[in-house]
C-alpha cells in the first residue's frame, strides 16, 4: 500500500493539491484517510514524494507535517504556486482531479 501512497504523490502536478480522502480512494478505499497519514507522515525521501501537496478534505494543511510542520507545508505549497490563506488552500482552484 505505500508503494502505491508514494507512486500516487509523483503524478501531482506542479501547482496542485490533493486529499488524504482522494488518495484513499485511489486506494479502493475511502475510509483508508488515516491510513494514508500515517504512511506521509513516514515518508521516506520528501524530495521523489512530495508529500507537501496532501491537505485535508477542507484545505487545511497539516500541523505536523513531519518535514518542518506546518508553516514549512505552507512555504513549499506558496513556493509551487499555491495561494495559502489561514494555512487552507481553495480545493476549487488547486485540487488536482486526474482524469
Amino acid at each position: 500500500m505505500k508503494e502505491k501512497v508514494y507512486e500516487f504523490l509523483q503524478t501531482i502536478p506542479k501547482g496542485k493539491v490533493v486529499t488524504y480522502k482522494q488518495i484513499a480512494q485511489y486506494l479502493g478505499n475511502k475510509n483508508l484517510s488515516r491510513v494514508v497519514g500515517n504512511i506521509l507522515h513516514n515518508n521516506p525521501n520528501e524530495s521523489k514524494y512530495p508529500c507537501y501537496k496532501v491537505v485535508n478534505s477542507k484545505g487545511k494543511l497539516s500541523e505536523s507535517f513531519a518535514f518542518g510542520g506546518i508553516e514549512k507545508q505552507k512555504e513549499k505549497l506558496e513556493k509551487d504556486g499555491i495561494e495559502v490563506n489561514n494555512y487552507t488552500v481553495d480545493l476549487d482552484k488547486y485540487q488536482y482531479r486526474a482524469e
